[in-house]
């Protein structure tokens, strides 16, 4: 078969079809990855102790990078409903768009989580010979969705992934921000080096979750195949890793906005790109830009 015939036969010619799906399977690519780097950190631990958080800091902005690469251009390559809510709050988003992108993020993790749970069940099965556990030396929930570490309080919690998910978008505000100008290929692999960043710094209350999808739908997953109702009622903890990003992701945005974006230059063609010009009305422009730079 010819790939260009299949492809015209099976292309999706929805706009928002083709972005609900590229949400879906991003969110997948970056659960599928970072929960199974979780799950060799954990399953492999060395009681003598080990760089097991280095590894899964640099996998998880692995699979934050290429998660992004993969659907940047059907969807933006949001997969993360905080960095969704951030782009409403600039007006590039609809509302109810949002809520298609959530409904697809969750989704996504929710079968990104099952897939790490198909390849390491026989894995888990050996660590805790067959007892799902949320705490505990045998405790494996924590390969799928967060939980915070027994010196963490609610509210050190909520301000722990409120700052971190706000130091996240902050930077994703810079770096999708046009008058900065990064090429387009490279911005997925900085975002992923930006949670890099995240991970190394935020990593030991709670281990850095900063998506709502992310931890809730992984989290789902652990509830239906029998971990238990302890997955959302250990220590009240679970709307902590849902709430808390969307504030901070407001918060990092807009502190973003007010203390660089609003002051970054742009050079004149820039400037009418930005305010949305059509080809027909850069043409003039253009000319009168080589004009006026002769």
């Amino acid at each position: 078969f010819r790939m260009d015939g299949l492809r015209n036969k099976l292309s999706m010619k929805n706009e928002l079809g083709r972005a609900l799906l590229g949400e879906f399977t991003g969110t997948l690519v970056l659960l599928f990855i970072g929960n199974s780097v979780v799950a060799q950190a954990m399953l492999l631990k060395d009681p003598k102790g080990s760089n097991d958080m280095i590894g899964v800091n640099v996998g998880f902005a692995l699979a934050i990078a290429f998660g992004v690469a993969v659907c940047a251009k059907l969807s933006g390559g949001h997969i993360n409903p905080a960095v969704s809510l951030m782009f409403v709050s600039f007006k590039q988003l609809a509302p109810v768009r949002f809520i298609l992108y959530f409904i697809a993020q969750l989704l996504g993790a929710f079968c990104g989580a099952a897939l790490t749970y198909a390849i390491y069940h026989d894995a888990i099965n050996k660590f805790d010979n067959g007892v799902r556990a949320v705490v505990g030396a045998k405790a494996t929930a924590g390969i799928f969705a967060s939980y915070p570490n027994a010196h963490l309080s609610m509210f050190n919690g909520f301000i722990d992934q409120m700052l971190a998910t706000a130091v996240f978008c902050f930077l994703i505000a810079h770096l999708t921000d046009k008058r900065n100008a990064y090429p387009s290929w490279i911005v997925p692999f900085l975002v992923g080096l930006a949670f890099l960043a995240i991970g190394t710094a935020f990593g030991l209350n709670c281990g850095y979750p900063c998506n709502p999808a992310r931890d809730l739908g992984p989290r789902l997953f652990t509830f239906i195949i029998g971990y238990g109702g302890d997955v959302f009622s250990h220590k009240g903890w679970f709307w902590v890793p849902i709430v808390a990003p969307f504030v901070g992701a407001l918060i990092g945005a807009w502190f973003y906005q007010f203390a660089i974006g609003f002051h970054t230059p742009a050079d004149e063609v820039d400037k009418y790109v930005i305010v949305g010009a059509t080809t027909q009305e850069m043409r003039p422009l253009a000319k009168e830009f080589t004009n006026v730079n002769a």
